[in-house]
């Protein structure tokens, strides 16, 4: 008997159960969609940037709102932790390239308040949207009995 067959017969179930997430095998829509997710994510790193030195406190919320939307909509999208974190990726890579700035000595973000509660703001907001759990399937048992 196969090793799978094993474990089949043992558990008493003769249905395989596919693999997800980075045990997921590698394919070229799933590679595309989490490149696609970062460069979305660095679009937002960017937008938000200028967005929360604009208009301070509303710019900053409207950004990490942004931020949050992209974050867990990838998540969602991908099903997995590492679709919420692609984005993620990409947001910090474009932050910290704007945080180099120019030669002249400016740099693109406005304030150091706005800029420390963005950049952190940003970082809680991937981290809750990687670790949040997935919504229970429609129509799953809940495992209480009696329900």
């Amino acid at each position: 008997m196969s090793d799978g067959r094993q474990r089949a017969a043992r558990s008493g179930s003769s249905r395989e159960v596919p693999a997800t997430g980075l045990a997921a095998p590698l394919d070229a829509g799933r590679i595309a969609a989490h490149v696609l997710l970062a460069v979305l994510g660095a679009l937002v790193g960017f937008a938000g940037s200028l967005v929360q030195a604009a208009w301070f406190p509303g710019g900053l919320l409207l950004a990490l709102a942004a931020c949050a939307g992209l974050f867990r909509g990838g998540g969602r999208f991908l099903g997995t932790q590492l679709g919420a974190l692609a984005p993620a990726a990409g947001w910090l890579i474009s932050i910290v390239i704007l945080l180099g700035g120019r030669p002249e000595g400016d740099y693109v973000f406005g304030d150091e308040v706005g800029l420390i509660l963005f950049m952190l703001g940003g970082m809680v907001i991937a981290v809750m949207c990687a670790t949040m759990s997935r919504s229970p399937l429609p129509g799953a048992d809940s495992g209480r009995p009696g329900k």
